[in-house]
């Protein structure tokens, strides 16, 4: 079971304690539009959590302003999204799935295109694939990365090794454009 507190410390701000039964440690983790959040154990008490707190005072302020100012970007980069046609993301997209499913050899059921917040695409069971109308604004090596990503979903439903090793086998660089597209915030895009 998992119970939510909410704080307000001095100087700091709003604190949301998470108490679970799988926690094993006090973690401190400050994410954009989701704040300081501290994963507290059960048998640690919420007043122990609190002092915690206070003493990684510093560490919590110098990132929490990072975190504002990647909030400031993405809330900014939110204003232009309409920039990015729904009509022609669709079309160039679906296109380009197409010819790469083609030339290896992969099917798919449906494709559908979307102005998703924390994902560039997926598959489903069912093999339907859905992508972030963001990928339009990477370079064509990540757009490409991300839909033989999702047609290798089609087959390997996991990212098993054997996933990898798939993936590998028609986009040699596939881990190392994995790493490039984790610098790319879909917030800010």
């Amino acid at each position: 079971m998992v119970r939510r507190i909410t704080e307000q410390i001095n100087g700091i701000g709003s604190i949301t304690f998470i108490r679970s039964v799988r926690a094993k440690h006090l973690r401190i983790s400050i994410k954009p539009f989701k704040g300081i959040q501290v994963s507290v154990p059960s048998a640690v008490p919420l007043q122990r959590a609190v002092q915690f707190v206070e003493s990684k005072r510093n560490w919590i302020l110098k990132h929490l302003l990072s975190v504002k100012k990647y909030e400031e970007q993405a809330n900014k980069a939110a204003k232009n999204n309409d920039s990015i046609d729904p009509v022609l993301a669709k079309q160039l997209l679906t296109s380009h799935l197409q010819e790469l499913a083609k030339r290896f050899g992969f099917s798919y059921n449906k494709v559908s295109i979307r102005n998703q917040k924390t994902r560039w695409g997926s598959c489903s069971h069912n093999n339907n694939i859905s992508l972030n109308r963001k990928i339009l604004r990477l370079p064509d090596k990540l757009q490409e990365y991300i839909l033989l990503h999702e047609l290798v979903h089609t087959r390997i439903k996991d990212h098993s090794i054997k996933f990898w090793q798939e993936l590998e086998k028609i986009l040699p660089q596939a881990r190392k454009l994995n790493k490039e597209l984790k610098k790319h915030h879909i917030y800010i895009l």
